[in-house]
């Protein structure tokens, strides 16, 4: 069984810990250190949020300044439109920012943010009985 670790950098992992915690996520202490975080997504999905001196041993060229690039998009499932619009919420108030407006296609339903280092994290539910069409 393939597993999948995505890799991103943080400035600070104490505050990327409190965020992710604060949207239900939970931390592998077996692969977590004080530079780096195993954040838990689904048995087999792991993101290690990586201090960016700690990322930077992994990597040639230069860290993406969030701030004037998209680096890239993380879209997990959700259950629910009610989930989508709880997990928004929460991220907001937790000091993400809203990236794009909240899309609302009929069969699928999402939303886009920020985290507190400008990685895009993106959910979205899919009506079962629709997306079949």
């Amino acid at each position: 069984m393939r597993m999948i670790f995505v890799n991103l950098p943080v400035k600070d992992v104490s505050r990327s810990k409190a965020f992710f915690s604060g949207l239900g996520f939970s931390f592998n202490p077996e692969f977590s250190s004080d530079d780096t975080l195993c954040m838990i997504v689904e048995e087999n999905i792991f993101v290690m949020l990586m201090h960016e001196a700690r990322f930077r041993e992994f990597i040639i060229d230069e860290i993406a300044d969030t701030s004037k690039v998209t680096e890239v998009l993380t879209a997990l499932s959700a259950g629910s439109r009610q989930e989508v619009d709880e997990t928004l919420a929460k991220a907001l108030s937790l000091g993400g920012k809203e990236w794009r407006p909240v899309m609302d296609y009929g069969f699928m339903y999402g939303c886009s943010f920020q985290d507190p280092d400008g990685h895009v994290w993106e959910l979205a539910y899919m009506e079962p009985q629709q997306a079949a069409v």
